[in-house]
């Protein structure tokens, strides 16, 4: 039997890694977990984040995951170094992959980081590029609309580029060359929040990142699936499964065209 890569996030948003697994590595099977009954979770306090990673991180073992992949900032931010305690398969987050590629990507050294209120509060991202570069300028800002209009599948209205572009008003008398999309929700939102920006920002989206550094972890154990026949994807969301399995489907387009999906609806928590 394969062994599954389980990636789990507070919603849709760990779609952006699941695509870039799926893209980098189509022989790897993946389980899924969407929180959508509780997100989001940058709102929320540290411990409650910290126990519901816990709780599904415990539903997704019963699988026999070979890694886990903590495909939301705010979970990786606070519960990170306590799922690795907690589990005996290498655990990876998106925020260190998110920061090198952003010190990879800057020219000017000045770095936007947006992201819930949890992952700015938490300053995970400012301390993750200060280790590669203590030189490095770093402008943070809390977006706590975003993520709503996501979870809705509201990507490209004018009132999402309204919503966006007032938002990040405050970092218009910046000068950023590089912004990091420090939540998984927002790339979903990257075209509204290209033109806020405007064409002299390079988005940073740590999907890319995070797949090619499980992809190493993988080869580096040898872990890689090698079997020739298509894997089944599982994919669990805790709130509506027909607005989670629109979004998942429209975003990962071909990728789930191609191979065998199944959708199932767990019992975790107390919603």
């Amino acid at each position: 039997m394969q062994r599954p890569i389980a990636i789990l996030d507070s919603g849709v948003g760990g779609l952006t890694v699941v695509r870039e697994v799926m893209r980098q590595l189509p022989r790897e099977k993946v389980i899924y977990f969407g929180d959508t009954a509780r997100t989001p979770y940058g709102p929320r306090p540290a411990e409650e984040v910290v126990r519901f990673t816990r709780e599904i991180v415990t539903y997704l073992m019963q699988y026999n995951p070979k890694m886990i992949i903590i495909a939301c900032n705010t979970a990786t931010a606070v519960a990170l170094e306590e799922i690795r305690s907690v589990v005996d398969v290498p655990v990876i987050g998106v925020i260190n992959p998110g920061a090198r590629a952003a010190i990879n990507s800057t020219k000017s050294g000045v770095v936007g980081i947006i992201g819930t209120v949890g992952t700015v509060r938490s300053r995970a991202y400012e301390q993750a590029l200060k280790r590669l570069n203590p030189n490095i300028h770093v402008a943070s800002l809390a977006c706590p609309l975003f993520v709503p209009l996501v979870e809705q599948g509201n990507f490209h209205s004018p009132e999402t580029f309204h919503i966006v572009e007032d938002s990040l008003t405050p970092l218009k008398e910046i000068p950023l060359d590089t912004l990091i999309l420090g939540c998984t929700h927002y790339p979903f939102l990257s075209e509204s929040i290209g033109r806020a920006v405007g064409p002299g920002v390079q988005l940073i989206s740590s999907d890319n990142e995070t797949a090619r550094e499980m992809s190493t972890i993988l080869q580096e154990t040898g872990k890689l699936a090698s079997q020739a026949e298509l894997p089944v994807h599982r994919f669990f969301c805790s709130g509506d499964p027909a607005l989670f399995k629109s979004i998942a489907q429209q975003w990962l387009g071909k990728q789930i065209e191609l191979t065998p999906v199944v959708w199932q609806i767990p019992q975790i928590g107390n919603h």
